[in-house]
């Protein structure tokens, strides 16, 4: 085992049943500690990724360090209300009552993180994890080193060690993280590595956020704007991390008018995306509405976008996920927060309004009322309790 892995995870999970990470100002102070990393090393953050993936400043600032500081403002912004327990109508069956749904932390989770946007998706659902209330380690990317040791650094440096943990390391470090119990996985990367994990959190049922991949279509119908599609299917592909990123177009389907290699109708590119498994994401270009309808209630796909490429990633209002084969669970805005929360049931009672029909022995009248009371008949509840 991993020098140490063991006794962080005893650490965490003391701190966890302490209680003090659920409180609304341990969470606050915590995304306001990561705001603190990126606006006061922006420079060295870029550096990180420059070294790793030669990757411009640009990019670096726009869809790493914002993406960052906008899914930490939002959740500070919205955490109050994302804490509050939602109240639920109650029925007949339980009357007199009243339920409420409470977002409960799950415990102690691991977030393994990938080399592509190393920055962002490490501390994006470190973010989440802390803003639902969790104690949690980050095993970031072994591949991508400069930018796994400065978050190492900055991390150990700003925040709540005793509740925010970065273990760096290849596989050895990553087997030994995954012989730990946790309260939910979370793992973006490759469909092998991520079946390894979820046979690993199948032992101790811990529920697992799994973002993978797979190959992600274009279909793009006659009679557009061709110039504007080709632009952002060309920028999708290139334009962002020379083409690695896991919602990139990776194939193109169209008809004779714009390629040699055609299918005779739109509608047959459905099945043929359908056959190759489950994408991250699918993309049509097309200005019938019909065709979308079509497109979107036929192609079974993490994410969709109508008439251009990968931006429903950058909408928080909309989950980011996989199915089947590109994974499973979603995150983003408020989808983050329930990523990582249980979401309890609660129903409260008095101790007036007990009725003696729940209780044996079962008279025929007593059947007579549950059987109104479950169809919610008042008129037949009152005729039993009366002996009509």
């Amino acid at each position: 085992m991993a020098v140490g892995v063991e006794e962080v995870v005893k650490e965490l999970r003391s701190t966890y049943t302490s209680g003090k990470t659920k409180t609304h100002e341990w969470r606050a102070s915590q995304l306001k500690a990561i705001i603190r990393i990126v606006t006061h090393h922006e420079d060295e953050i870029v550096e990180a990724l420059r070294s790793d993936l030669k990757k411009p400043e640009l990019e670096s600032f726009v869809h790493e360090i914002c993406a960052v500081l906008s899914a930490c403002k939002l959740a500070l912004k919205e955490l109050h209300r994302w804490m509050k327990p939602q109240k639920v109508k109650t029925s007949m069956t339980t009357f007199p009552a009243s339920g409420e749904i409470v977002p409960e932390p799950l415990g102690v989770v691991l977030v393994i993180s990938t080399w592509n946007y190393p920055f962002l998706l490490s501390l994006e659902p470190v973010i989440a994890a802390i803003a639902a209330g969790n104690a949690v380690v980050l095993k970031p990317s072994e591949v991508a080193l400069a930018t796994s040791s400065l978050l190492s650094k900055l991390l150990g440096e700003y925040m709540d060690t005793t509740a925010v943990k970065v273990i760096e390391g290849a596989v050895p470090e990553t087997t030994a993280l995954l012989e730990q119990k946790w309260d939910k996985i979370f793992y973006t990367g490759s469909g092998k590595v991520g079946r390894i994990i979820l046979a690993a959190a199948a032992k101790h049922l811990t529920p697992v956020i799994l973002e993978l991949g797979g190959k992600c279509p274009v279909v793009v119908d006659a009679n557009i704007n061709l110039k504007v599609a080709a632009r952002r299917i060309i920028s999708g592909k290139w334009g962002c991390n020379n083409g690695q990123t896991c919602v990139s177009p990776d194939y193109v389907i169209t008809t004779k008018e714009n390629a040699s290699k055609l299918v005779n109708k739109i509608t047959e590119s459905f099945g043929l995306i359908n056959a190759k498994g489950k994408p991250l994401a699918a993309y049509l270009f097309t200005n019938d509405k019909k065709l979308k309808a079509e497109f979107i209630g036929s192609v079974s796909a993490g994410g969709i976008t109508i008439n251009d490429v990968a931006l429903h990633f950058a909408e928080a209002g909309l989950p980011f996920g996989g199915v089947g084969e590109s994974g499973m669970g979603a995150y983003h805005g408020k989808f983050s927060f329930d990523a990582f929360s249980h979401k309890k049931a609660v129903l409260r009672r008095g101790f007036g309004g007990d009725v003696a029909a729940r209780y044996p022995p079962y008279a025929p009248w007593k059947v007579q009322f549950l059987k109104a009371l479950l169809k919610g008949n008042i008129l037949g509840v009152l005729r039993a309790l009366l002996g009509w």
